[in-house]
């Protein structure tokens, strides 16, 4: 039997690949969805109880830590373990010594989107010892072209390399194509040209999103700034250079859109400078040089759709705070000590308040309530999947950071009915598993958007200071 946890846009289509094939199923994915004819698993223990083969496709490092944390007490000696999601060969290495010896690990990261996932032409590039791989190989062959890179690690560090290039290049030429409109060149003709270099498989693949938007979501931008910050996680290279344009992009509600909305992204703001451009030299002549008026008098950037709090897109104020966002990055803005983090594995804030920010060898992490990218309520009148997504978004941003629930000092919860205290408790233990923290637990008489039930904060040790 193969348990599959994680059921994204990639997940889903390959684990209706194995059930198509004749595997026996198991499923398992936060908010409870199954292809058809798998069985559906209550818990990532559970899922794993009597598999032989146990599938990882989630979001980040942080996500696949934690998930194969929760299957332990179901895992068997002789299993085997396959992560296919893109979290970097350190990460890898950190599984291997969270699994008992006695259950194996391969690390098979996939090139391709959701379409190949769906049709089984994905690229899969494992890593392993050779016994384990020739153990799955013809499982990892329903997804697939199999390119086995070599020892354990190897197929992570392969995926990671080969994002570190196509996306910077994807992110080349929406910046091409900005500035160039933005000076007078026509974006069809530019296209045209570039077509007929080496470029032209690239250009071919974005010139429907250059001409009329982004598709519906095949490769997350949120995901793609991810993937280069394991890829680059300092500054000083093209790969960490493109990283700080999608954490931008993202930064201003796009993360969960697709990659290609970069273009649309950066055509906006190539108007705008070259706008601001005109403006200023207008200004300068009229002998009008006052110091601090570049913002056009803006404080907020007028576009946070409402929100006081709680993570949804918005943000237009979100390329004047650029350096603060790089938090993430590897090289997070600094004021007095201070350092601001702005995962892009969640979604951004309204740009009035930061994610985290670190000081002293601290984490300190703002209330986050169950809003979905859009800003809408997850789980309305539902107490366990809102408090499943505080605790994920709150289990990404510490996982940002190098940090685990374990490196929580203090969690403070606000609950608009204590009386449901009980089913955010159970949620709650399912991630913190050790010794708790110190806690407090108020109720309050609303929070910021009717819906919300919950909104927890937490405070957290940094690994360096440990």
């Amino acid at each position: 039997m193969i348990a599959f946890l994680g059921l994204g846009r990639m997940g889903a289509p390959m684990a209706g690949r194995l059930v198509a094939a004749g595997y026996k199923v198991t499923v398992w994915n936060r908010t409870p969805r199954a292809p058809e004819g798998a069985t559906v698993a209550a818990s990532p223990a559970a899922a794993v109880a009597e598999a032989e083969l146990v599938i990882t496709m989630l979001s980040d490092p942080g996500a696949v830590r934690r998930v194969l944390a929760e299957a332990l007490p179901g895992l068997r000696p002789g299993t085997l373990v396959v992560e296919m999601s893109t979290i970097g060969p350190e990460a890898v290495a950190g599984l291997r010594e969270l699994l008992p010896a006695k259950v194996g690990l391969v690390d098979a990261p996939v090139l391709g989107s959701v379409e190949p996932a769906r049709d089984g032409t994905l690229t899969v590039l494992a890593g392993g010892a050779p016994e384990d791989l020739a153990r799955c190989r013809e499982v990892l062959e329903v997804f697939g072209r199999v390119r086995e890179a070599g020892g354990p690690g190897a197929g992570a560090a392969l995926k990671v390399a080969v994002m570190s290039a196509l996306v910077p290049a994807q992110v080349l030429l929406a910046e091409t194509l900005a500035r160039a409109e933005a000076g007078g060149v026509d974006a069809g003709a530019l296209l045209d040209v570039l077509g007929g270099t080496p470029l032209g498989g690239l250009v071919e693949r974005v010139r429907p999103a250059v001409e009329n938007g982004p598709p519906g979501t095949r490769y997350a931008l949120g995901l793609a700034a991810k993937d280069l910050t394991l890829a680059s996680p300092g500054a000083g290279t093209i790969a960490a250079a493109a990283r700080d344009r999608l954490l931008e992009a993202a930064a201003a509600g796009l993360g969960g859109a697709d990659l290609t909305a970069v273009f649309g992204h950066l055509r906006a703001a190539g108007r705008t400078e070259v706008g601001a451009a005109g403006r200023a030299d207008a200004a300068g002549h009229a002998g009008n040089r006052t110091a601090g008026g570049a913002d056009g008098g803006q404080v907020d950037g007028g576009s946070d759709g409402g929100q006081v709090d709680g993570g949804s897109a918005g943000g237009a104020d979100a390329a004047g705070r650029a350096e603060e966002r790089a938090g993430t990055a590897g090289e997070p803005a600094r004021s007095r000590g201070v350092a601001k983090v702005n995962p892009a594995s969640v979604p951004a804030t309204n740009g009035r308040y930061s994610h985290a920010t670190k000081a002293a060898g601290l984490l300190f992490v703002s209330g986050q309530v169950a809003l979905d990218g859009e800003g809408r309520v997850v789980g309305e009148d539902d107490m366990t999947r809102q408090s499943e997504h505080v605790m994920e978004l709150l289990a990404r941003i510490l996982a940002d950071q190098g940090c685990t629930f374990d490196d929580v000092t203090h969690i403070r919860t606000h609950l608009t009915d204590m009386s449901r205290l009980l089913e955010y408790a159970a949620v709650r233990g399912r991630y913190i598993t050790g010794e708790p923290p110190a806690s407090t637990t108020v109720e309050v008489s609303r929070l910021f958007q009717p819906g919300l039930l919950i909104e927890v904060e937490v405070i957290a040790a940094l690994p360096a200071e440990r």
